[in-house]
């Protein structure tokens, strides 16, 4: 049965008890702020009881624990929201960042220049001689192409710099996934000993999981998931089992961590690849795997697919690749149809700027826009008079100098026929011009020893062949990043011409011009598709695809906001931190504190009466 100095331990014990109580109901407000901190509550049970005669009396209190208030399955919902939301986030800045550089709907960009480069050539047709007319051609000529370069580069900026934020990006990855790899090595040497919770610990490592799922998605499976009744009925994490994958690739297990690794070194881009590398060496390619957050904005934006040989090593896919690609197409079909019909126009020879095929190359395989069909040689007199036409055909085998397969272009050329069917064979278009094809890539039509004074033109019938190798050129280049007015024709505007035949009075030239804005023609992809739509309708469809998918990006991002703000409020409502209940605590467990210093008080004097009367 207890005695005075059992009753007096018994107040010592409640004595203790409050005070733990009070400095965790201390902790929990000193943190009320701290969005990472989750409350912590005291748990406590009877000490054992005393019995002798029959009687058991109580021995005190015992603190049995201090347990975190937190439920795994919440946290999992608000790490997969914030991982939503940041890959919206970011997401749609970028986006707006594009939508900035088509500002078509303010009456400026490409569309307007589009529409004042088709007006000159039609002032041009009006007046196919003057000099005015030709410089202001050059001019919204010069202007056109120079915006949709600089748009190009503006947008392939805002590309570049999401790849070198991508290296940093894996850089903090990394260092987030080493640091939770030591919290659960400290985690497991204070809880090796049985009633050590390692709780602010396990905070931190809430804290890192919950960053680093900004970054991009991740699975974590911890050992034991329990729940406790007496304590919470919410499910809490417990044990020093760890796991945390991403892309089914391990990166944490307990206190080992297995870094990612970034490498561009095989991309002529210089873009990276991501991979995951395991104790040998071998890597495993997780770019196109990997999903969700910051990174998985990132890589969506700028494209996956790499490979050296594909696209000069840029990516084959990803939103702001696409906008770069339909912009090279756009102006390709700029550039191939304008040369096309810039190649009518009669000129005493034609070279092609240096082409990057061989001899024995299929033209088909060499240009993605070159079509089966055929296209016509016009030689004129210098009366403008035709004096010779020769058909010249393209198939899927046609090659500049190789006949394995089929009549190659130069053997077509050059071969002797009786092109006017007048049994005469010096009067053809052999006879006129040769076709050469150099070792450095460049083909050209020259005149031959006969030819006094006349002229050659080329009119295709929808091969491309004249566009896409530019034997005649008023655009330079091949794509939007080095689209460009011939320099000739800038340096000094008057030499281009409106004709076809060399005559005044014809503006064939000028008037087919004209007519292309008005063209279904051919825009071809990279992946070898192509489609059918009119210049403006091509652009206003890339302006509408860019707009639209800014919008969509924000209008995601809400939604993704406001599910994330509803699960923040659920775990805050577990886990945060209630400044009233918790004052309210701070009160009980004071209160408490003051009886049990009332029961020593009063055990003391208990004691003093004792030994008063024993003396």
């Amino acid at each position: 049965m207890s005695n005075l100095f059992g009753i007096f331990n018994t107040g010592n014990s409640g004595l203790n008890a409050a005070q733990v109580a009070v400095a965790t109901t201390s902790q929990n407000i000193a943190n009320a702020k701290n969005e990472f901190y989750t409350r912590q509550r005291v748990n406590f049970s009877a000490s054992p009881a005393l019995s002798g005669q029959g009687v058991s009396v109580g021995s005190g209190v015992t603190v049995t624990s201090i347990v975190r208030i937190h439920d795994e399955f919440v946290f999992a919902k608000l790490r997969s929201a914030s991982t939503n939301l940041s890959y919206d986030t970011y997401s749609s800045q970028s986006l707006q960042e594009v939508a900035k550089n088509f500002p078509d709907l303010a009456d400026a960009g490409i569309s307007k220049d589009l529409t004042n480069y088709f007006t000159q050539w039609n002032n041009l047709a009006s007046n196919a001689t003057a000099g005015s007319q030709k410089i202001a051609l050059t001019q919204a000529a010069t202007t056109l192409s120079g915006d949709i370069q600089s748009t190009r580069e503006a947008i392939r900026g805002i590309q570049d710099s999401i790849n070198t934020q991508l290296k940093s990006s894996l850089d903090e990855i990394n260092s987030l996934g080493e640091r939770i790899a030591n919290v659960n090595k400290q985690i497991a040497n204070i809880e090796s000993d049985k009633g050590n919770y390692a709780n602010d610990l396990r905070d931190k490592r809430d804290e890192l999981e919950l960053t680093l799922s900004k970054m991009l998605d991740i699975t974590v499976a911890k050992g034991n998931i329990t729940s406790n009744n007496t304590v919470d009925a919410n499910m809490t994490d417990s044990g020093t089992q760890y796991y945390l994958n991403i892309a089914g690739a391990s990166f944490v297990d307990g206190s080992t961590f297995h870094p990612l690794v970034i490498d561009n070194t095989s991309n002529g881009s210089n873009y990276y690849s991501i991979y995951s590398e395991i104790q040998d060496g071998t890597r495993y390619n997780l770019t196109e795997q990997l999903s969700g957050g910051k990174v998985g904005a990132m890589l969506d934006l700028r494209g996956r697919v790499i490979s050296p040989n594909v696209n000069g090593g840029y990516p084959q896919d990803g939103t702001i690749q696409n906008y770069v690609d339909n912009l090279d197409s756009l102006a390709q079909t700029i550039i191939t149809e304008t040369n096309n019909i810039y190649a009518k126009s009669a000129q005493t020879s034609m070279q092609s700027p240096n082409l990057d095929i061989k001899s024995n190359t299929s033209l088909q395989n060499a240009y993605n826009n070159i079509e089966d069909g055929s296209f016509d040689m016009i030689v004129y007199d210098n009366s403008g008079k035709e004096v010779a036409r020769k058909t010249i055909n393209i198939n899927n085998t046609t090659s500049m100098g190789d006949d394995t397969f089929s009549s190659s272009i130069l053997t077509q050329m050059n071969k002797s026929t009786d092109d006017n069917k007048d049994n005469n064979s010096l009067n053809d278009v052999d006879d006129y011009y040769k076709a050469t094809f150099m070792d450095n890539g460049t083909f050209s039509l020259s005149p031959t020893s006969l030819n006094n004074g006349y002229t050659i033109a080329l009119q295709d019938n929808g091969t491309n062949f004249p566009g896409a190798i530019g034997v005649s050129q008023f655009f330079t280049g091949t794509d939007g990043s080095n689209i460009d007015v011939k320099t000739e024709y800038k340096k000094n505007p008057l030499l281009m011409q409106a004709y076809a035949a060399p005559v005044v009075g014809n503006h064939d030239v000028a008037n087919a011009m004209v007519q292309l804005q008005y063209n279904s023609l051919n825009f071809y992809a990279k992946d070898g598709s192509s489609s059918k739509e009119t210049v403006a309708g091509y652009y206003s469809s890339l302006t509408t695809t860019v707009a639209t998918d800014a919008s969509a990006a924000s209008t995601s991002y809400d939604t993704n906001e406001a599910l994330h703000n509803t699960i923040n409020t659920q775990f805050l409502s577990i886990s945060g931190v209630n400044k009233d209940e918790e004052l309210a605590n701070l009160m009980q467990y004071q209160s408490s504190y003051s009886a049990a210093a009332k029961i020593i008080t009063t055990i003391d004097e208990m004691l003093q009466t004792l030994l008063g009367i024993k003396q």
